[in-house]
């Protein structure tokens, strides 16, 4: 499965920053359930509440999976969360089931974690961080 590199292409990573704007400009409250997003951020794409309490890694994948059928094309998957940038609970349950359905799909996953001020590849480590992101 590819990751996210230094050297990634130029419009993954104009995504993420994408999702990263999309996400501090309309979420403002300071403690807010996580959302997993699969799509184009700033254009079409599907969400599904993802608190890890609340579901095991067999609905995780099933959640995954439907939403990668409802989607053709090129697109990106991240997790918003409150929080810092840093490996959480919720970033591994959801990690995990995407590997697992983008497997079963045989198609490659780009996965980020989205807070308030940057974005991170659990996998490999690469960020960006933003002090105040501009429209």
């Amino acid at each position: 499965m590819p990751q996210l590199l230094d050297s990634a292409d130029a419009v993954t990573l104009r995504r993420a920053r994408a999702a990263v704007r999309a996400h501090a400009t309309t979420e403002r409250r300071r403690r807010f359930a996580p959302l997993l997003h699969l799509g184009v951020p700033g254009a079409a794409s599907l969400s599904v509440a993802a608190h890890p309490a609340t579901t095991d890694h067999a609905l995780r994948c099933d959640l995954v999976a439907a939403m990668l059928a409802r989607h053709d094309g090129e697109h990106l998957l991240w997790l918003t969360r409150p929080g810092e940038l840093e490996l959480h609970d919720t970033d591994a349950a959801w990690l995990s089931a995407a590997l697992a359905a983008y497997a079963e799909a045989g198609r490659d996953l780009t996965f980020v974690v989205v807070t308030r001020h940057g974005w991170w590849d659990p996998r490999s480590d690469v960020r960006r961080v933003w002090q105040r992101i501009r429209r």
